[in-house]
């Protein structure tokens, strides 16, 4: 019954509809109606999230929700969208976050509301799109169009030195997606069709399916970001204001490791095993390194930013683990682990980073001068019992705590490690070491000891419209910390199909194609 509407449509269309509707609001004057508009589309958009879930078929692992219209006939593209298992987690997880962030937006943003709440309905909007986007032509227009609203949102709602951080984002970005666009540009002259599912299964050489991972790679990697096309995030992060960082933490980061799996692992597999070490040394780089610079910073959202790089590197280091765990094991059931691992991590990544950049910005909303340094703080949670108490859970799944989220996505990707290479799994076990000590100190030094000055002392506890948004929040980090279960049951087949379509043929030989279907 839920497959006959157009459910996608609405919640790429709706919010950018909405948005246009809150420009027409006008003024400051008008910055309720411009709120409330808001609210209810994000609202309505999440609530459409039900149907969608409950419509989803946990059997099939083809794209369900379909919907296909030629778009331009000369170059047969076409306005085509559907969804996977791994797609409707990050769909659901997207206008949830976009909920937070509205809601987080009708108390801190004072002025030009409308423009914040315009751009970041297109933006939810776009996202959407990216992980819904069926045709290649189609996923490229929503995944530049997702841009432009998020430098507009640096460069007018970020702190001092926006300009720098908006421009550097963009370019960053922009650049880097040039490359995919040659490479889907070849896949359309090898096939004829922008479709997506048509460049599966290829019969390309290694040395061309080597180019087209370099091509990928480079606009993946500034997107998620891995070492070393990582240091746009930190000043991206810093100059934009909180419902910014909330959405490039929560969910534009993870387009990066979308992108590895939708268009990498399955169209270039012979060149994802060839490179799949330095893929791991890469992420282990990111969690170690990245690490160890997020100890040294003085800025809570810059320490916060550093150890998103960290933890996003399981992400991919999930990823390409999994074709050194079928060679030596001959079987999927530990690399399954591993990929199933690395998309829990971007959930779990969301509710934790999200909600800590919520809170620096809540924090800094409350100092005289925007203050984000931690020498600046001290005591907090004097003032602030309530909201130090959230702040400490989010705290503990950063570090990875067990039956918090952070833990389950990590300890997954570890475990997978450990049966093929020891090492790497202790390298990438550090970052529990690691994430402990820069985030524990952090905490230490805002919220506990004597009050530090007068503008601490001069604070207030959080409102019920920010005890609503934390208390979404904490949900979120326990249910995937005590039970993961119903996202394992929506991406398990998804997953074992993608591992079959990912594997070059000196491992597909090994493995059973039936292993994950009923």
């Amino acid at each position: 019954m839920f497959e006959q509407l157009p459910l996608l449509t609405i919640l790429i269309w709706f919010p950018v509809v909405g948005a246009f509707l809150i420009l027409c609001t006008g003024n400051e004057k008008n910055a309720n109606w411009a709120r409330g508009i808001a609210v209810f589309i994000t609202v309505s958009n999440l609530l459409l999230c039900i149907p969608l879930y409950l419509g989803f078929d946990t059997g099939r692992y083809d794209m369900q929700f379909l919907e296909n219209h030629l778009w331009v006939s000369a170059y047969q593209t076409r306005y085509a969208l559907g969804i996977d298992g791994i797609s409707l987690v990050m769909v659901i997880l997207t206008n949830f976050t976009g909920l937070l962030v509205i809601v987080a937006a009708c108390q801190s943003i004072k002025v030009r509301i409308s423009q914040y709440m315009a751009a970041f309905l297109v933006m939810q909007g776009m996202i959407v799109g990216v992980f819904c986007a069926m045709d290649a032509i189609l996923f490229y227009v929503f995944w530049e169009g997702m841009l432009i609203p998020m430098y507009l949102s640096i460069g007018m709602w970020g702190s001092a030195n926006r300009s720098y951080a908006s421009i550097k984002f963009f370019l960053f970005t922009f650049l880097g997606s040039i490359l995919m666009l040659v490479a889907l540009i070849f896949l359309y002259n090898q096939t004829g069709t922008f479709m997506i599912q048509n460049f599966y299964g290829l019969p390309l050489g290694v040395h061309t399916q080597t180019w087209l991972f370099l091509a990928f790679l480079l606009a993946f990697a500034v997107k998620v970001p891995m070492w070393p096309v990582h240091t746009w995030l930190p000043d991206a992060h810093t100059e934009a204001p909180a419902g910014g960082s909330v959405v490039l933490a929560a969910l534009m980061l993870k387009l990066g490791v979308y992108g590895f799996l939708r268009f990498s692992m399955p169209i270039t597999p012979l060149a994802c095993e060839k490179l799949a070490f330095v893929m791991i040394v890469l992420s282990l780089i990111a969690i170690v390194y990245i690490g160890l610079i997020a100890i040294v910073q003085s800025d809570m959202k810059k320490l916060i930013a550093y150890s998103s790089i960290a933890h996003m590197g399981f992400a991919t280091l999930g990823c390409f683990m999994v074709y050194d765990i079928v060679a030596d094991q001959h079987g999927l059931q530990n690399a399954y682990m591993s990929l199933e691992g690395a998309v829990i991590q971007m959930v779990a990544h969301a509710f934790g980073s999200g909600a800590m950049f919520l809170g620096v910005g809540l924090m800094a909303d409350r100092y005289y001068n925007h203050s984000r340094l931690i020498r600046d703080y001290g005591g907090v949670a004097h003032t602030m019992p309530v909201f130090a108490a959230f702040f400490m859970l989010f705290a503990m799944s950063n570090v990875g705590l067990p039956g918090t989220a952070g833990f389950v996505g990590e300890f997954m990707v570890i475990m997978s490690a450990f049966q093929t290479h020891f090492w790497v799994a202790m390298i990438a076990s550090l970052t529990l070491l690691l994430s402990a000590s820069y985030t524990l100190w952090m905490v230490k030094r805002i919220f506990f000891g004597p009050i530090a000055n007068a503008h601490v002392a001069a604070f207030h506890d959080i409102t019920w419209i920010e005890k609503l948004n934390y208390i979404l929040l904490a949900a979120g980090v326990f249910f995937v910390g005590l039970y993961p279960q119903p996202i394992i049951d929506v991406l398990r087949v998804t997953i074992g199909h993608l591992l079959l379509q990912s594997m070059p043929p000196d491992l597909a030989f090994h493995v059973p194609t039936n292993v994950f279907y009923a």
